[in-house]
């Protein structure tokens, strides 16, 4: 199963795709915050056979929601209703710094942290799959 994992953001929104096995998060791509987003990332769904997308949920250092979720919550909803796909919050914290820490600064920050957020989630997939099995 492949899965589709984003970073938004309220300029540019980072993209990653996961190998075909569900596995390994990469990064794919950053796209401008703009009206054809949706369209956008709903094509590269159709594209690369994506089954999940795995959105980034900003909260602040006390856990409580950043100010960019609230473009984010309505984001969801218009994600899910236009691809038809599952769409899944994943915890973000630091991503953006994380992924300046493993790889500098550049253009591809954005998918690298959207990559991150991915990996975390395929990660706790992959440990209940685990835990369920035994």
């Amino acid at each position: 199963m492949r899965y589709l994992g984003i970073d938004y953001g309220a300029k540019r929104v980072g993209i990653a795709l996961s190998d075909t096995e569900g596995g390994m998060a990469f990064p794919h791509t950053v796209l401008p915050n703009d009206k054809k987003l949706i369209t956008t990332i709903k094509e590269l769904c159709d594209k690369e056979h994506i089954a999940e997308i795995v959105l980034g949920e900003s909260l602040d250092y006390k856990m409580k929601p950043n100010v960019i979720m609230e473009k984010i919550i309505p984001f969801k909803k218009e994600l899910e209703d236009a691809t038809g796909l599952p769409v899944h919050f994943e915890r973000e914290f630091m991503t953006s710094a994380a992924a300046v820490h493993l790889q500098g600064k550049g253009k591809m920050i954005d998918a690298s942290a959207a990559a991150i957020i991915l990996q975390g989630y395929l990660d706790k997939v992959r440990n209940k799959d685990l835990r369920d099995k035994k």
